[in-house]
């Protein structure tokens, strides 16, 4: 946090409440000395996320790394998180806030993992492991343009799922379909074995009705 508040760019983060990392100056130095002093005497504001409600302040504190921070205490009745924020000038509900587009992040990593191959990637090329990589975030994208665009949106892996499924019936019907093609292709030879067309005409739509579901009539 500090090399990148070194760059000129503010840093919000959710921090662990661990005493051996966060070791702040003055009378209380871990966080939940802070919290236990402030929650006595701050206002604290409501807020929901779905169905979580929880109440959180902010208050400004000096790290002998960071110097002064802001941080924002969130509790939801069960757990206390603290964020951190290098600006000083954000209000607590904008680090809240920011910090939650952190989520989408995550769950998009998630999803690569589970349903798009990112990081199972079996070759060792670099040109092939770059190939997969962007293969996967392409795919991705459309995933999520196409979730983006319905009027109901889903989770992405319900959509991939679904997606999946049209893909592989599309994929069987083209197969069924060439082979119809195939069979139409050997109609000239049949013929020339004096075998009735309109027999030959009825068997193929027959075909067609069964294998892709409905009838053809031309």
């Amino acid at each position: 946090m500090k090399e990148v508040s070194a760059l000129g760019m503010p840093v919000i983060a959710r921090i662990a409440n661990n005493e051996r990392i966060w070791n702040f100056k003055g009378r209380h130095k871990t966080l939940n000395s802070m919290y236990s002093a402030l929650s006595k005497v701050r206002h604290s504001a409501h807020g929901r996320y779905g169905k979580i409600k929880y109440t959180y302040f902010d208050a400004v504190a000096e790290h002998k790394e960071l110097g002064r921070v802001k941080l924002v205490f969130l509790h939801t009745g069960k757990d206390l998180l603290v964020f951190i924020s290098t600006d000083l000038s954000l209000s607590a509900g904008d680090i809240i806030t920011t910090y939650r587009k952190r989520w989408n992040i995550e769950q998009g990593y998630k999803d690569l993992r589970e349903h798009f191959g990112l990081g199972k990637e079996e070759n060792r090329l670099y040109e092939a492991l770059i190939a997969k990589i962007t293969l996967s975030m392409f795919a991705y994208n459309i995933t999520s343009y196409i979730n983006r665009l319905s009027n109901e949106p889903k989770t992405l892996g319900e959509l991939f799922r679904e997606l999946e499924c049209e893909l592989e019936a599309l994929v069987v019907s083209m197969q069924l379909f060439i082979q119809i093609l195939t069979n139409i292709a050997d109609i000239e030879n049949v013929v020339k074995e004096n075998k009735d067309l309109l027999h030959i005409i009825v068997v193929l739509r027959a075909y067609t009705r069964k294998e892709l579901g409905f009838m053809c009539e031309s």
